[in-house]
């Protein structure tokens, strides 16, 4: 005898039942509508990508312990794509002489990392990416930030429910420079930064002390200090003024849950300048939802003059747990509006032309042959969360009269097909 095989999905991905569709397909058009209001237009491509395109510029992290590779029969090294940006640099790179810049792209594919499940990560999940090339100015950062906090608004968040965080990698390296950090120290550091939030203080100056020595405390001291870091980086230095702008023009825009973070450092190599996230203040989620920066030399990567770019990516995981934390999801609502169910002996061929003529009026109709009687049909509609019942038998037929029962309300009416059809869509 062989042994049942299991009904659970593969560690660390979803099975998307019905309900939860609905839910993703929920938070997607809330998320087409927004970014589109911007004038951003939908790209795709295909989830396999050649493993070089990831060593290349993603981090060692990311390709030796996050991503799926393997040989094909080809012997070529492929990866499941752990993240959307070096994929659409690729596409961009390759067509950037054909393209009207700036470029606005947005795209929600499925994304895999090999990695530990947890509240918020998983191994697979949907991100959106916004994408702008080709605006080397503020703009660019003003603009994809923007789109960020728009999207929050429109599942009903508010300033109190989340905040902006942003910090400039330019601002970093100054301050790299001024405690004479070299290139590979600075690497290391960079990495241990981005981690700190996850370690204990003592770990993180542990760390720090290995690479610099004694004068670890006076530079964990400017990273827990913005304004003090900022006048040690120096006023007039260009990364301070772009951070100092960033915030003057938020406010102006009526943005105003900004913080300059100095231990924002994002976990990607390829970010050149301003980087940011969204992070969740409810107390019982506390964590970074999404976030995004700059990254103006990617696209060097694939030959020829590097374009400015911006983007963000944006998890379908962490957005549920954020709307869940915040009780802005709003409850299920079945698609379907109607169900018809026959009453006894009727021509099923009847019923389908019912079914099809209000299909045509607009109106999202299941059909239910096989009730043995009227309380089964509405078990299984209430089961489904389906509205309406139209019970139909050869009377209802023969009379062109049919009973419409409204499940929520329980009322119960007699009416001619117009009149079916205008009660429930009103």
């Amino acid at each position: 005898m062989t042994n049942k095989l299991s009904t659970d999905p593969y560690k660390g991905v979803r099975d998307f039942y019905p309900e939860d569709m609905w839910i993703l397909k929920y938070m997607t058009e809330k998320i087409h509508t927004v970014v589109e209001r911007f004038g951003y237009v939908e790209y795709t491509a295909s989830i396999l990508e050649p493993a070089e395109l990831y060593r290349a510029k993603s981090g060692e992290e990311i390709v030796n312990d996050q991503t799926y590779t393997f040989t094909d029969r080809g012997n070529r090294e492929v990866t499941l794509r752990p993240e959307m940006t070096p994929t659409v640099a690729r596409m961009v790179a390759a067509r950037k002489r054909e393209l009207p810049f700036p470029l606005r792209w947005y795209s929600i594919p499925n994304l895999f990392r090999y990695e530990q499940p947890q509240r918020g990560r998983l191994r697979e999940h949907y991100q959106l990416n916004v994408d702008v090339f080709g605006i080397s100015g503020l703009s660019a950062e003003v603009e994809v930030i923007q789109v960020a906090s728009g999207i929050m608004k429109a599942f009903g968040a508010t300033d109190s429910d989340f905040s902006i965080l942003i910090n400039s990698r330019k601002l970093l390296s100054k301050l790299f420079e001024t405690f004479n950090i070299n290139s590979e120290q600075s690497y290391t550091i960079s990495k241990l930064i981005d981690k700190k939030e996850k370690v204990t203080p003592e770990v993180f100056e542990e760390g720090i002390t290995a690479i610099i020595g004694d004068k670890a405390k006076d530079f964990i001291a400017l990273l827990s200090s913005p304004e003090k870091l900022m006048e040690h980086v120096g006023v007039d230095h260009e990364s301070v003024k772009t951070i100092v702008n960033l915030i003057e023009t938020f406010e102006t825009l009526g943005i105003k849950n900004i913080e300059f973070t100095p231990t924002l450092m994002r976990g990607f190599d390829y970010y050149t300048d301003i980087v940011f996230e969204i992070f969740d203040t409810n107390k019982d989620n506390r964590r970074s939802l999404f976030g995004g920066g700059r990254y103006d030399n990617l696209l060097e990567l694939f030959g020829g003059d590097s374009i400015p770019a911006v983007g963000f990516g944006m998890g379908d995981v962490t957005l549920r747990d954020f709307l869940e934390s915040h009780k802005l999801l709003p409850p299920y609502v079945s698609e379907t509006n109607v169900l018809l169910a026959t009453i006894g002996p009727v021509d099923e061929t009847a019923v389908t032309l019912l079914a099809q003529s209000l299909r045509e009026k607009g109106i999202t109709v299941a059909t239910h042959f096989t009730a043995k009687k009227p309380a089964d049909a509405i078990k299984t509609a209430l089961k489904l969360e389906i509205p309406y019942m139209v019970f139909i038998g050869e009377d209802e037929i023969a009379k062109k009269q049919f009973t419409l029962k409204n499940l929520k309300t329980e009322e119960t009416q007699t009416l001619s097909l117009e009149e079916l059809v205008q009660k429930i869509t009103s």
